[in-house]
């Protein structure tokens, strides 16, 4: 997909893994919004308060918010119609909510729920080629997406 939002994009990009995971996106040639709702301006783009405010809508979206937030953006996705969810995870619980991915997969979305997109090519890079290679090997990533 071309045109994903991230969410929990921070206006202090030092402290997020979503702003990696947006900067990233962005450089590859994604078409990336940024979802916030505290501001107007990160990474110096445009913010978008929810994913309903995208102009013309979003293909996917990576959830890169607190694991109780995930099930709300997971209702979001389902009433728009967006069909491919990421809840970014690699340390901790990251993103990923059970209640949002039981919730995503029954109502049709293709959720991965775990891991990183910046893990997976296009947009891996060597760091994140070595957490993936570790971190499928405990399960909490997904081998392939």
């Amino acid at each position: 997909k071309k045109r994903i939002a991230v969410t929990g994009v921070s206006r202090t990009p030092g402290t997020h893994g979503s702003n990696a995971v947006y900067q990233r996106l962005r450089a590859r040639g994604y078409e990336v919004f940024a979802i916030n709702p505290n501001t107007e301006v990160v990474e110096g783009d445009r913010s978008y308060h929810d994913l309903k405010s995208v102009p013309d809508g979003v293909e996917a979206v990576v959830i890169g918010t607190r694991p109780e937030i995930a099930e709300a953006t997971m209702r979001e996705c389902v009433d728009l119609g967006i069909g491919y969810v990421w809840m970014h995870r690699s340390f901790g619980a990251g993103s990923v909510s059970d209640a949002a991915t039981e919730y995503g997969r029954t109502q049709g979305i293709k959720v991965i729920d775990g891991g990183c997109p910046l893990m997976f090519d296009p947009t891996a890079d060597l760091g994140h080629k070595a957490m993936r290679f570790v971190f499928t090997r405990t399960g909490r990533v997904p081998k392939k997406v």
